[in-house]
């Protein structure tokens, strides 16, 4: 368990133990990375993109259909779990380099989600569309409309269904949120979000994140996902950031943003998912026992950083040849 006193045991810990590597896989300059370990698969598909000559964006948003596809996913895409109404809700954002943005929220009856944000920043001058606004685009961009829920799914919110018991109010000392008794946010149900982050061989960058977001969350919940700065950020000359688990945590700080400043003013990338989830630690004490937030972050070298609250993270490196591994995050606090 957490607390204030651990909490400062672990920031003093962190400052003598050494990072864990996240080097290329074999000497190579690391070319894609993303959150957890299904995002090998991701990272396959998005470098087959680049293999067939593909831009960024193509290799972002390739990465991201994969698991926006697999219904064994449930908390992205097609069979993720629904909201406490049983509407699956979806919510993704696309960035490139150059200030390019595309993102949806709230986005209903569409599989792939990353492919309307990039119609967003691609054909309208907008930013971000959300809830019933997003879902018309999709249809007249041409995406069919699919119910998302799959039997697993609602056979899983069915039961969630019979305990639930909400708290909808922030608990005004600790700031923790009441949500559902068995579903622990940030947890292994609902941290599933994909972050994937690609770099050309000149230092160019892009990113996507996708999500259908906290399991039998509230209707209209928002997480970090779809909002530039929070669940993605990337910069020219600089790098590029995504984050994973719970999205109130990282929203409330501007973690991505906050990481890539911490690059634009020297430090690694390493260094800078540190210190955000240091940042994170210290703002918020008790209220985070429990929860996993964690950061991956490439800059235009292709120096890897990861590192998250608790352990259990995992991403995915792929190299210039192709090559991928699956690492584990270090963790601020132990088990």
């Amino acid at each position: 368990m957490t607390n204030r006193r651990s909490v400062m045991t672990g920031l003093a810990a962190l400052g003598a133990a050494a990072p864990l590597s996240a080097r290329a896989v074999s000497g190579e300059a690391t070319m894609i990375v993303s959150t957890w370990d299904f995002g090998a698969a991701a990272n396959e598909a998005a470098f087959a993109a680049m293999k067939a000559g593909g831009s960024l964006i193509d290799m972002v948003e390739a990465g991201a259909k994969v698991p926006e596809a697999d219904p064994a996913n449930h908390s992205v895409g097609y069979g993720g779990y629904p909201d406490r109404d049983g509407h699956v809700t979806l919510d993704a954002v696309i960035m490139d380099d150059a200030g390019g943005v595309g993102a949806v929220a709230v986005l209903e009856d569409t599989v792939h989600a990353i492919s309307v944000a990039r119609r967003v920043m691609e054909k309208t001058p907008h930013t971000l569309l959300a809830g019933d606004g997003a879902t018309r685009f999709a249809r007249e961009q041409g995406f069919p409309k699919q119910n998302l829920l799959t039997p697993e799914a609602e056979q899983a919110w069915r039961e969630w269904l019979k305990t639930a018991q909400y708290q909808p109010v922030a608990n005004s000392e600790t700031g923790t949120y009441g949500t559902q008794r068995h579903v622990t946010p940030g947890g292994a149900l609902d941290h599933d979000t994909i972050g994937l982050l690609a770099r050309d061989a000149s230092g160019r960058m892009a990113g996507a994140c996708t999500t259908s977001g906290m399991a039998f969350k509230m209707r209209g919940r928002v997480g970090d996902s779809p909002q530039v700065g929070a669940g993605l950020y990337v910069e020219r000359g600089v790098g590029a950031a995504t984050s994973t688990g719970l999205g109130e945590e990282v929203t409330r700080v501007s973690g991505t943003a906050r990481v890539v400043a911490s690059m634009r003013a020297g430090m690694t990338a390493q260094k800078a998912c540190e210190e955000v989830v240091r940042h994170i630690a210290r703002l918020r004490g008790d209220a985070i026992k429990g929860v996993q937030v964690g950061f991956l972050a490439l800059d235009p070298r292709g120096n890897v950083g990861a590192f998250c609250l608790l352990p259990g993270f995992t991403y995915a490196v792929t190299d210039a040849a192709g090559r991928t591994v699956v690492r584990k995050a270090a963790s601020l606090f132990a088990a």
